[in-house]
């Protein structure tokens, strides 16, 4: 019985210890307007620490003094690390904007003149960069049909058929 304690004790302690790294992407076809509209969670600290990375100084997200650099340093740091393709053809994201909410870090995007959808392709390697246990899942909607997935750090690829 001490064993067990003692090994649930020391997990509790881990966990404690080692964060954990996850960015969540919500993709819903709108079948009305014709488009994708896609949502980013990520922890605010770990999307600063990634754009301190890339630009070499300090990144605040939060209440940024310059919003448009900020809006174009998340805006262009996710374009590059989430890539869509509809039914085999790369689309771009538009960027939409980005709230903080928390500890968490929302950006909005979109792709329009998307009138349906068979297929769709994404690969999700946000925050790699930064972490080698990160974590992307990923929830689709398109129509009543949603479906789910998560890709684990090295792996970034993951198909939906609809």
């Amino acid at each position: 019985m001490a064993l067990i304690f003692y090994k649930w004790l020391l997990t509790g302690m881990l966990a404690a210890f080692h964060p954990f790294y996850v960015s969540v992407t919500e993709i819903n076809h709108n079948v009305k307007e014709k488009k994708l509209e896609i949502s980013c969670k990520i922890f605010l600290e770990d999307t600063e620490k990634a754009l301190e990375k890339q630009t070499h100084e300090p990144v605040e997200l939060s209440s940024p003094k310059d919003t448009k650099k900020a809006q174009d340093l998340v805006s262009g740091y996710v374009k590059k690390h989430l890539l869509l393709k509809v039914d085999g053809k790369s689309v771009a994201l538009e960027f939409v904007g980005y709230e903080v909410e928390g500890a968490s870090l929302w950006s909005y995007y979109q792709v329009s003149n998307i009138p349906g959808l068979h297929k769709l392709d994404i690969t999700d390697n946000l925050l790699y960069d930064m972490y080698d246990s990160q974590t992307g899942i990923v929830h689709v909607q398109v129509g009543d049909n949603k479906k789910s997935s998560r890709v684990n750090y090295p792996a970034a690829d993951l198909s939906f058929d609809f």
